[in-house]
């Protein structure tokens, strides 16, 4: 099976494939389906859940191998409390109820409230959820996937797509984020052999 097919074609040759197989994976098409549903403000499935189900594809393994969770990503800046946050939280635990895997929910307005206590050190204020992706510790991590209002699967890639389909983890040094690329990397390679961390 040749894993590196798609590496080094043009964006939009990537882009057909990796929509196509995150849209064929059982488990993200239903939770993009279960997140449609739910209409939370500019909302984004991001990160592991769908390059993970690439590599997947790609390297034979059955869907869901490797993936420990879902992260949905939204954006609602009209109320930054706690609690507000939480009441989504809970909404969406009822509604992702049945599924496979948990889904992390998290707003992207309020990271800035509480990054810089749990990573010691500051992180900007986003402006929508797919802002917050390119700041990731690693450009190959940073997509996400949504449903236009046409009901089409829309892609939010900053850096591309050719790390992914390149089986190759490279760091995104906006910042210091050294420790959770190496340790992201690390993790990657024990599930997929094929993988090479570019260091940081």
């Amino acid at each position: 099976m040749d894993h590196l097919r798609y590496a080094g074609l043009s964006f939009e040759a990537q882009r057909t494939a990796f929509l196509d197989i995150v849209s064929g994976d059982p488990l993200i098409a239903e939770t993009l389906s279960r997140t449609r549903a739910l209409a939370l403000p500019d909302w984004l499935v991001v990160s592991g859940a769908l390059y993970n189900s690439v590599w997947n594809h790609l390297t034979g393994k059955p869907p869901g191998y490797g993936i420990k969770d879902v992260d949905l990503f939204y954006f609602d800046d009209g109320d930054l409390s706690y609690e507000a946050e939480d009441a989504v939280i809970r909404r969406a635990a009822k509604h992702f109820e049945g599924l496979t895997l948990p889904v992390e929910v998290r707003n992207q307005a309020r990271v800035h409230l509480w990054y810089p206590q749990k990573f010691g050190q500051p992180c900007p204020r986003y402006a929508s959820a797919s802002e917050s992706v390119s700041h990731f510790a690693s450009k190959t991590h940073a997509v996400g996937v949504r449903f236009d209002g046409d009901g089409q699967l829309e892609l939010v890639a900053p850096f591309g797509l050719d790390d992914v389909f390149s089986f190759r983890i490279t760091p995104n040094r906006v910042m210091d984020n050294q420790k959770t690329h190496e340790a992201k990397g690390q993790r990657a390679r024990e599930c997929w052999p094929e993988i090479g961390v570019v260091p940081w």
